[in-house]
């Protein structure tokens, strides 16, 4: 089992840019994804790495937009979004498991944390 904290959420400008830590108690063989939640809409999928960060996917509302990388000896997982957008307002989750998989599918998730994008 893993635990899993997500931090650097808050208010951010139109056109700003945001990076977003995961903290895990063991990262080790697990993929992260990270998925979001707007308020009234379905939880979606916006980026995932490999358990050996060989392999990452994106969304398409952040392709071009979003890079996620992870750092094994500090156990952390990081997504970084920029050009940041009305739309990308959300509680965004980090979720583990030992393959990505969809939004329904992850063992593991964090509690969120917000991120409020607005003038």
């Amino acid at each position: 089992q893993v635990q899993l904290v997500e931090s650097g959420g808050g208010l951010v400008q139109p056109g700003g840019s945001l990076r977003l830590s995961c903290a895990a108690s063991d990262l080790g063989g697990y993929a992260i994804g990270w998925f979001r939640q707007a308020p009234g809409k379905e939880r979606e999928g916006v980026s995932c790495i490999s358990a050996s960060g060989r392999s990452t996917s994106f969304s398409g509302s952040v392709k071009g937009r979003a890079t996620i990388s992870r750092d094994d000896a500090k156990n952390m997982v990081y997504l970084q979004i920029n050009s940041l957008k009305s739309e990308d307002t959300a509680v965004y989750y980090c979720a583990a498991d030992r393959t990505c998989r969809g939004a329904n599918d992850m063992s593991y998730w964090g509690k969120g944390t917000l991120v409020t994008v607005s003038s």
